[in-house]
């Protein structure tokens, strides 16, 4: 936080103000101020015209200040510290403390007494009017904590509460000024309003009728002519606050005008029984009357369900706008979800047109936030899926969802998965090597096979031994019988691998094998041999076992 020396309510400090939002609007923007409107200041941003204070509303201020003086040493005694009016600024932010530890780790902010506000600080809960403005002066100091305190600088009405940061609201509340300051970008002045009142049409002359047996005077016509041609020019085209007022005033008026026909009708029934002309003219006003506000009641009654339609369609499609341009910043593969927004229900109970748009404009500016809000955090998840799980995104079809989940959560789940599927990889790669070494056993075995059986049946002449043992006695064997070169030929390492263990050339020539050929530094060997190979290692074998027995 960057300190500026500067004194509260001093022209300095309002042109410091200027440059900065400030933690006292928090709550407009937010829509949730109880004094300005988000789109108010946004017009006072925009133009830099600060409304002016109304002699009634600085005698406020000037309470509110003197109370605060008296209050803020209570606080101090109550703490243990002292306090002092500080104002801070951290990036375009900016926030006006009542008081502030020496520290800073503890904020004083103090509010006039209001029985309303009271209730509130005694049950620990405050209303968003005020908890913006202490989120914005937390987040800007530093502090921990805030004094709230609610008072008439007395100790006997004198309330007080801490607030300390609640978890998610100061994200809302960057989000929502980041957003603020993007509708300030596109903002357009609208032309000021005065409130409009309705008018009802031009009044009608006295109606005058006198009858004795007869019409003896009337100026029926002539009224008859005014009036159908005061009621053919009531505006039908309703659009703006003041066509929707005049309207409202133009029902109102038709109704008076059918009581007072009615009463014209009735005072001369009681003169005459009947004169067809005069009533007849009665009838035709009063029915034209009657059909005028028949028609404009259900108007304003259609053109109103018609504008709120507009202004709900209007929101909601600049709230879509909205989420397909952050859908754009994540790539195409992931979107957003869909974003709560109750346009509708905002709009109840308004009755100007300014309000409604007022109301869906405060929700809009709401949901976008929390759009924006979700997309942060997607694009959160989305680094950490690129870098914890680059190399294994098969393992993460559901990204849609996995994405809108806490990243610390996220971020588990991304290692639990990769750990699992390695783990399953060790296993199957085990599997593989066993099943390659039992093929490889039977392949082996299969070889042999045949050799031995062509062993087998080679006649072996038996060993004859003497009665006295003799020191070297080597068994007699029939070779098996040279076949005929086909041309194949196997090299010396085949004919090892064959048998399961290694020979050398030096070790095939003692037992009466030549290589036939080279190639590089491979020895080949008659392929057709190979059954004679095996018997002459049979006989070695048998051999050197013999000697061994006769030793």
């Amino acid at each position: 936080m960057q300190v500026h020396n500067v004194q509260q309510g001093t022209p300095e400090w309002h042109a410091l103000r200027s440059s900065y939002f400030t933690a006292s609007e928090a709550p407009a923007m937010m829509g949730a101020s109880k004094y300005q409107t988000r789109t108010d200041l946004l017009t006072m941003k925009k133009t830099g015209i600060v409304p002016e204070v109304t002699p009634a509303q600085q005698a406020i201020f000037d309470r509110g200040h003197a109370t605060e003086e008296l209050a803020r040493p209570l606080v101090e005694e109550m703490i243990g510290e002292e306090l002092y009016p500080i104002v801070g600024t951290s990036g375009n932010l900016l926030a006006s403390m009542d008081g502030a530890t020496m520290l800073g780790d503890t904020l004083f902010e103090h509010k006039l007494w209001n029985e309303r506000l009271v209730a509130q600080v005694r049950a620990g809960e405050l209303e968003a009017h005020y908890y913006w403005q202490l989120e914005q002066q937390l987040l800007v100091s530093g502090a921990e904590r805030v004094i709230f305190v609610c008072s008439d600088g007395t100790p006997e009405k004198f309330v007080h509460m801490e607030y300390q940061p609640v978890a998610g609201r100061r994200e809302q509340l960057v989000a929502g000024w980041a957003q603020f300051e993007e509708d300030l970008g596109t903002f357009e002045v609208q032309e000021a309003k005065v409130e409009v009142t309705g008018a009802a049409p031009d009044q009608l002359p006295a109606l005058r009728i006198d009858v004795t047996g007869m019409v003896t005077a009337s100026n029926l016509d002539a009224f008859k002519a005014h009036a159908l041609g005061v009621i053919g020019n009531i505006n039908t085209q309703l659009s703006t606050d003041k066509d929707f007022a005049d309207a409202d005033a133009t029902v109102k008026w038709c109704s008076e005008v059918e009581d007072k026909l009615k009463a014209a009708k009735e005072h001369a029934l009681s003169q005459t029984e009947s004169i067809d002309v005069l009533f007849k003219a009665i009838d035709d006003i009063a029915a034209e009357t009657r059909r005028k506000r028949l028609e404009l009641e259900k108007l304003v009654k259609a053109r109103k369900d018609i504008i709120r339609s507009d202004i709900v369609m209007d929101a909601a499609k600049a709230l879509q706008d909205h989420i397909d341009q952050i859908n754009v910043t994540l790539g195409g593969k992931i979107r957003m979800p869909r974003v709560h927004a109750d346009f509708a229900g905002v709009i109840k109970g308004k009755r100007t047109i300014d309000s409604l748009k007022e109301a869906a404009d405060a929700e809009l500016a709401r949901a976008k936030i929390e759009a924006s809000r979700i997309a942060d955090g997607i694009r959160a998840n989305l680094n950490s899926l690129r870098e914890l799980a680059a190399s294994h995104a098969f393992l993460f079809h559901d990204a849609q969802d996995l994405v809108l989940k806490a990243n610390d959560d996220l971020v588990a789940l991304i290692k639990v998965r990769i750990n699992e599927h390695e783990q399953e990889q060790q296993a199957e790669q085990q599997r593989r090597d066993a099943e390659l070494e039992r093929q490889q056993a039977e392949q082996q075995a299969a070889q042999q096979q045949p050799v031995q059986e062509q062993v087998q049946a080679q006649p072996v002449v038996e060993q004859i031994h003497s009665p006295e043992p003799k020191p070297a006695a080597t068994p007699i064997t029939t070779a098996a019988q040279p076949t005929a070169d086909d041309g194949q030929r196997i090299k010396l390492g085949d004919i090892s691998t064959r048998l399961g263990f290694t020979l050398t050339a030096d070790f095939l020539t003692s037992l009466g094998f030549e290589a036939v050929a080279q190639e590089r530094s491979a020895k080949l060997y008659r392929a057709s041999d190979f059954p004679r190979i095996c018997a002459a290692l049979i006989n070695h074998i048998q051999a050197v076992q013999a000697n061994r027995a006769a030793a």
